[in-house]
């Protein structure tokens, strides 16, 4: 086998693309079997726990996303790889028009407060030893689930106060009695980061215990190599089904799927020429041409990022209880040179809290009010003003904690450090394991600075979670009861044009007040071997969830083999 690969890495690309195309040719019919290897967004980040509740959002979804479903998913018909209009490479929004039930069959409103939802027939729980036996989803799953979450702990302030109760009025319906109104209901216990649907029995047996988790999705949880892999089994009893060239076949194609943990990008990109990945998802644009170079017969996608970096700004800590500290710490980096040379072009200066693609919802800078457009400029001369203004004519220190699990940015905020020196600020960056910082964030534990990249997650949510009284993930500790107000009455607003208004307006005002440094957004490019079918550069179905794409996809065992892999 080594003999073929070097014989191989001597062909050109264009022979390896030769074989690749006949084999292809061959392979209109999909195939079962084979594993498929993958490197997910979070590549570098160890799973932390396996219990819903305690509200480990991103991996909950990723990983614990494999056997756990949810009530709605997306319609993965309208990928713009199957002919559609949408990439699926936005964590945790799902467009109205786009949307898919998944545990849920249909559902509607029977009042304006009471929403009826009818679960799919014959959905079930694989047997899993020693847990449980295999039995069909009912209703009563969901309603445990949703009590379960509600009374957790650890649970988000305030996310589920919008609803009265969650009742089984049969075997095979859902009832949720609202107390008012919230524009992203379907997010909050549908098809969002904490919305998976668990068996009591898993409960019973533990659900911290890997070991013993167990749900409907295409995936069951096979083995964990802690800090290495995550290695998932097809479900027996999956009740999905892809219609390809008018033929049902039942899902998933691969007998395992494999999460590898790999945190340094080097060993990354070689995992990926070597075909001991099929699926690279989130690559850097400087990688990316190199590979490009040494793996030309990998297929791509571009993506701009969600997750723009920002140093959080604790505003009740001095000295950025001041705005125009804060301003001036934002005209002090010259961000369209981090975008011209750290980024190599292959980034957007504003992206953050509101993602361009969020139609209606999304202002492009230029049409900011001044007040913003000026903390995107460069203007050194201004922010040593500012500072002496604010009491600081020479400046002052203050620590910046950054997760050690993002190279990335380890090596970009040198570079922030060094744009303010030159204003006579010392940023002292301090690295933190992905643990330790996330919990400095979600306890408010965390220093004057903090560098995250929690992601916009969608336009009805963003600035909630982000800068609202209280919330997990409001880095900032931003307190302004007139700003939720604002956030309240937009969730509360049916009319969606009234409400990307007051949201627009909402995000035009939290970026004038710059509880953060606002950093530009990278591109990000995904990899995937041309052996890998059925695939187009998807990476999410909303909430960091990937089941139902990886469960599609199936493997060219034949095109993989006379590529000498």
């Amino acid at each position: 086998m080594k003999m073929i690969r070097t014989l191989l890495a001597g062909l050109t690309g264009m022979a390896l693309a030769s074989v690749a195309g006949q084999a292809m040719a061959q392979a209109d019919t999909p195939k079962y079997g084979g594993t498929l290897d993958v490197a997910t967004t979070s590549t570098g980040v160890t799973t932390l726990s396996w219990d819903l509740a305690d509200w480990q959002a991103t991996l909950q979804t990723r990983d614990t996303g494999q056997f756990y479903e949810q009530l709605f998913s997306v319609d993965l018909g309208k990928a713009k790889s199957r002919g559609g209009k949408y990439p699926f490479t936005i964590s945790g929004w799902q467009p109205s028009d786009a949307i898919r039930g998944e545990l849920a069959e249909s559902w509607q409103w029977v009042t304006p407060l009471v929403l009826e939802i009818k679960l799919r027939k014959g959905v079930k729980f694989p047997a899993k030893a020693g847990v449980m036996p295999e039995r069909e989803l009912t209703a009563e799953d969901v309603v445990f689930s949703f009590n379960r979450m509600n009374t957790s702990a650890k649970k988000t302030q305030g996310y589920y106060d919008h609803i009265d109760k969650v009742s089984a009025k049969d075997k095979d319906t859902v009832v949720f009695t609202f107390n008012k109104f919230l524009a992203d209901w379907d997010y909050r216990f549908g098809n969002g980061f904490f919305s998976g649907i668990v068996p009591k029995e898993v409960v019973d047996a533990g659900p911290g215990n890997w070991k013993n988790v167990n749900g409907t999705g295409p995936f069951m949880l096979g083995n964990v190599a802690q800090g290495n892999s995550l290695t998932f089994v097809k479900n027996p009893v999956y009740w999905d089904k892809e219609t390809i060239n008018g033929t049902a076949y039942k899902l998933p194609f691969v007998d395992k799927l494999v999460h590898r943990v790999i945190k340094d990008e080097a060993t990354q990109q070689a995992a990926l020429r070597t075909g001991k990945l099929d699926i690279l998802s989130s690559i850097s644009s400087e990688a990316a041409k190199e590979l490009k170079k040494t793996a030309p017969q990998v297929k791509w996608n571009r993506w701009l990022s969600t997750s723009a970096a920002r140093v959080a700004l604790r505003v009740d800590t001095k000295p950025f209880t001041d705005v125009r500290v804060r301003r001036a710490l934002n005209m002090a980096v010259n961000k369209q040179e981090v975008i011209d040379k750290f980024y190599g072009g292959e980034a957007e200066m504003f992206v953050f809290p509101m993602h361009p693609e969020y139609v209606g919802y999304h202002t492009p800078l230029k049409d900011m009010p001044p007040a913003v457009q000026e903390l995107f400029t460069y203007d050194p001369a201004k922010a040593k003003k500012l500072l002496a203004e604010a009491g600081y004519p020479k400046g002052f220190a203050f620590k910046m904690q950054i997760c050690t699990c993002n190279a990335e940015q380890m090596e970009l905020m040198p570079l922030v450090a060094a744009y303010l020196e030159m204003v006579n600020v010392k940023m002292e960056i301090v690295p933190m394991e992905y643990g330790a910082h996330l919990s400095a964030m979600t306890s408010h534990t965390n220093g004057a600075g903090y560098l995250t990249t929690i992601p916009d997650v969608n336009p009805t949510t963003s600035l909630r979670i982000n800068y609202g009284k209280g919330q997990v993930y409001n880095a900032p500790m931003w307190d302004d009861p007139r700003f939720d107000a604002r956030v309240v009455e937009a969730l509360g607003e049916r009319d969606e044009a009234k409400r990307q208004q007051i949201l627009r307006e909402s995000t035009a005002f939290i970026l004038e007040q710059a509880p953060a440094i606002w950093m530009p957004a990278p591109y990000r490019y995904t990899a995937w071997w041309p052996w890998v079918r059925n695939y187009g550069g998807e990476l999410f179905v909303g909430a960091g969830r990937n089941a139902p794409i990886h469960a599609r996809v199936w493997i060219d065992q034949d095109m993989k083999k006379k590529m000498g892999f």
